[in-house]
């Protein structure tokens, strides 16, 4: 099945197809939290197809990448591909498959390409930071099943991102302790913005309970 080509119009809709046309087929839940507090555990352990949103960031040669610290400013929403992320979820929505990229976070480029096919899914999800970034076009479009932010003791946010990235060498390690402090500090404020925007915030273990029960409710 070829994909749908879907863009931005000039009055800002994203799809150009006819109403009739853009029925989706599958919808998709958005999960997001701050990094290390369990999204990619829980997408993981769903056995649902999941589109990792990270894969969307621009390569670090990107022109007008933003800088912190005197490096890029990874966690500014201005590095990653908004666009092409929410034309994917279109896509597979409508069509049941999409062209996703793979990035490389150790050396900031993506590095290739895959295809993912829902298989007759209902239901994908789509994990990453920069999640609050496509809610309310992924809600106006009518794709969007659910939407929650995982959430965990700061402490241990702070911990299991930090062994994260030191194990997968994601950053050198002084830059990896300061932006690690730098977001347990802010921690409550992106809760409070990520629930303001939409999301719900709910631990891995509610994030299933809900799981479980929107599925069974697709069956019925």
């Amino acid at each position: 099945m070829s994909p749908v080509t879907t863009n931005l119009t000039d009055d800002g809709a994203l799809f150009d197809l006819p109403p009739e046309e853009r029925k989706p087929h599958a919808r998709v839940i958005l999960v997001t939290g701050p990094s290390g507090s369990g999204k990619t555990r829980f997408t993981n352990r769903t056995g649902l197809p999941v589109v990792s949103l990270d894969d969307f960031y621009f390569n670090d040669d990107h022109p007008g990448l933003p800088q912190k610290h005197s490096i890029i400013d990874w966690d500014s929403p201005e590095c990653w591909d908004h666009e092409g992320a929410l034309n994917a979820l279109l896509q597979l929505s409508v069509t049941g498959q999409a062209v996703l990229p793979v990035y490389d976070i150790p050396t900031n480029s993506r590095v290739g390409e895959r295809t993912m096919d829902l298989d007759g899914s209902p239901i994908f999800l789509a994990e990453g930071i920069f999640a609050k970034e496509i809610l309310s076009q992924c809600r106006r479009e009518g794709i969007l099943a659910d939407a929650l932010c995982i959430s965990r003791p700061r402490l241990q946010t702070f911990w299991f991102r930090l062994m994260r990235d030191l194990d997968e060498a994601r950053k050198p390690p002084i830059p990896l302790i300061r932006r690690g402090i730098s977001h347990a500090l802010h921690e409550p404020e992106m809760y409070r913005d990520l629930v303001k925007a939409g999301f719900r915030k709910v631990s891995i273990v509610e994030a299933h309970e809900t799981l479980t029960q929107l599925l069974a409710k697709r069956r019925d």
